[in-house]
């Protein structure tokens, strides 16, 4: 699978040229295949295939297309297993959240396959006689798409199902970390009898791969996720060719707890949702901002919650938290710890690495950790929750809005008047208030500031992919 990795024209093909990557299991380290790499010969041919695919697609009614996007949807449900094995494989979360990943995937495809049928316009009224005025939607045209290696079928998924069901063709570029499920996702798209061209893979460097299709002046439209400093790069890239772009970058989620909370229930929740993916989620807490009457038993019990957690291989059926997705994880995770400690938060579980084999951390709880320190400021994206006392629903609100990031916000209380001032007052993207309830297919999934723009999922992922055309006609 990894030789032939290149989806393009309708083929499966290696890059033209020697170059390759090495794809590694993270519970091991070890090598388990080598991915071939597109060189820019397979780009231009992804080009052309796209450009002609999108001739075809484009034109095709919407029940045609809604109709081939539920049958990849019927197919990747058949195929959730052998999707989870790979995700687990390749990028180490452990098998039950690969299969909730895998799982989910289809809705994704089905809710797109729906909503493209509902692209309305309208008849706009005409001050002038015998005129006839009215909006229609239309799809923008190629995609480029970016997609990281933490979510690999869950992010790929929302951006190859909206623009389809749009009637865009796309030249998606998958992570070449965890290549081999998002093969599978696009083995689906073609079973199902997506023309040739409409859908495009490719893997790569991925500096070389995303400046080129950006430029292309092919591409119309870029949906990327990924990190802050790489989303203003091609962000800036695609604003001087004049191009649309969706950009889901980086977060620093807050987590504020109340003081009229069931505490034990909260605590729950709080620690299954930073030591998801080994917190490697971008919507993941790290700044959980506690009110002072109940900072202490919210502390322990936290700790108490994550030196319970079972950390191993993600085919370990007993595992709880998986591996790190690389080495650089590692090191990075060591940095945010070692200078909290410097900067005088306490370390009360977690911070060092476990084992020599494998990519593995453990789940981590820093307490009373100052402003200063690098991990109030900058995303962990990893294990490492950090704990922080507040006196007041207003301090609370305002430490959670200090940063530039802008992705997502948690918010705890069982007054309605607090629910409703974080409703209002937190500036984020998407706010979660007593529960988890992000990234759903029917809802919107993108963040403000810092955390990019646009969004993918409900009816504005399928917006993005659309452009607008005005007719105004006088009858001859």
């Amino acid at each position: 699978m990894l030789d032939k990795p290149l989806l393009i024209a309708g083929r499966w093909r290696a890059g033209s040229g020697a170059r390759s990557g090495a794809v590694l299991d993270p519970a091991t380290g070890e090598e388990i295949g080598r991915l071939s790499f597109a060189e820019t010969p397979d780009l231009d041919d992804a080009l052309v295939a796209a450009r002609t695919g999108f001739a075809v697609w484009s034109r095709m009614s919407t029940l045609e297309r809604s109709r081939v996007l539920n049958r990849a949807a019927v197919l990747l449900r058949e195929r959730t297993e052998t999707v989870a094995r790979h995700i687990t494989r390749e990028q180490g979360k452990p098998l039950a959240e690969a299969t909730g990943e895998a799982a989910s995937a289809p809705e994704h495809i089905e809710w797109y396959a729906e909503e493209g049928r509902r692209a309305y316009g309208r008849v706009i009224p005409s001050r002038i006689p015998n005129a006839r005025q009215f909006v229609v939607r239309e799809p923008i045209g190629p995609v480029a798409a970016f997609s990281p290696w933490n979510f690999p079928v869950s992010q790929l998924v929302r951006k190859i199902a909206g623009a389809l069901a749009a009637g865009c063709s796309i030249i998606a570029k998958p992570p070449e970390e965890a290549p081999s499920s998002c093969i599978e996702l696009a083995r689906a798209f073609q079973d199902a009898g997506l023309p040739d061209g409409v859908l495009n893979i490719v893997f790569g460097v991925p500096a070389e791969i995303s400046q080129y299709l950006v430029a292309s002046p092919i591409i119309r439209k870029i949906s990327f996720t990924g990190s802050v400093p790489v989303g203003k790069a091609l962000g800036a890239l695609a604003g001087a060719q004049v191009k649309r772009a969706t950009m889901e970058l980086g977060g620093h989620a807050p987590f504020i707890v109340c003081d009229d909370v069931d505490l034990d229930a909260v605590t729950r929740l709080g620690i299954g949702l930073k030591f998801r993916n080994a917190g490697q989620v971008c919507a993941s807490p790290t700044r959980f901002y506690v009110q002072d009457a109940v900072y202490d038993r919210f502390r322990d019990a936290f700790v108490a919650g994550a030196r319970s957690l079972e950390v191993g291989a993600g085919s370990d059926s007993k595992s709880q938290m998986g591996p790190l997705a690389n080495a650089r994880r590692l090191d990075a995770m060591a940095g945010f710890v070692s200078d909290a400690v410097e900067q005088g938060a306490r370390l009360d579980t977690g911070g060092r690495r476990i084992g020599n084999g494998g990519f593995f951390f453990e789940p981590t709880v820093l307490s009373d950790v100052p402003d200063t320190a690098r991990v109030m400021s900058e995303e962990p994206f990893g294990p490492i929750a950090a704990l922080v006392r507040v006196g007041t629903v207003d301090e609370a609100i305002e430490r959670a809005n200090a940063l530039p990031f802008g992705l997502a916000a948690f918010a705890f209380t069982r007054s309605s008047a607090r629910a409703m001032r974080f409703a209002g007052e937190l500036e984020s993207g998407m706010v979660s208030i007593n529960h988890f309830g992000l990234a759903a297919a029917e809802t919107p999934f993108g963040g403000i500031k810092d955390s990019g723009y646009g969004s993918e999922g409900g009816t504005e992922g399928l917006e993005a992919y659309l452009a607008t055309k005005f007719v105004s006609e006088v009858g001859a």
